[in-house]
């Protein structure tokens, strides 16, 4: 008796929960400076200067792209400069590439304009590209950086360093745990 009412609101919470998200939508008046990761559909009518990685993306007639686009399914109707790697991408007549396009398939409809390399890759290479989990891990703190980077030592008068190291003091160099 219990069980069953149980069983119907779990499967109601996992239908509601798969139900599509609505695009995250750059508007025609905003410029992002940065890139851009989402598991979802990202759509652009303003401009973009950065890497993108997402599921889907949309780039719409007035829309400029200037970066990296990895997703699975990519459709542009504006510009784009650099490198598409997806899945499925598609160039509408109002399109202008310039960069290489990795594809599986590609569609590029009469009027386009595309100059660059374009490259079919297999079904198992793309799912690699193209996974946004894969591609969204979290950036490396910055005390991890600092033992991985070389750094000069901070003088102990606590005067502040300059560009050039004092010729009596030697660069410490950190080794990785």
């Amino acid at each position: 008796m219990f069980s069953k009412s149980k069983t119907k609101s779990a499967n109601a919470a996992a239908q509601k929960s798969a139900k599509p998200a609505v695009p995250s939508i750059i508007s025609a008046d905003l410029t992002i400076n940065g890139n851009l990761i989402s598991d979802g559909e990202i759509q652009i009518d303003g401009a973009v200067n950065g890497d993108i990685k997402t599921d889907a993306l949309l780039i719409g007639e007035d829309a400029k792209v200037t970066g990296e686009i990895v997703a699975r399914r990519v459709r542009v109707h504006g510009r784009v400069v650099g490198q598409i790697t997806a899945k499925s991408v598609t160039l509408a007549s109002t399109a202008h590439v310039s960069g290489d396009v990795v594809h599986e398939d590609l569609s590029i409809d009469k009027g386009a304009f595309l100059e660059g390399h374009c490259k079919r890759m297999s079904e198992a290479e793309m799912a690699k590209k193209t996974s946004v989990r894969e591609l969204s891990a979290p950036p490396v703190p910055a005390a991890a950086a600092d033992k991985a980077a070389p750094s000069l030592a901070r003088p102990s008068n606590g005067s502040a360093t300059t560009d050039k190291p004092d010729s009596t003091e030697k660069p410490v160099v950190r080794a990785n745990a």
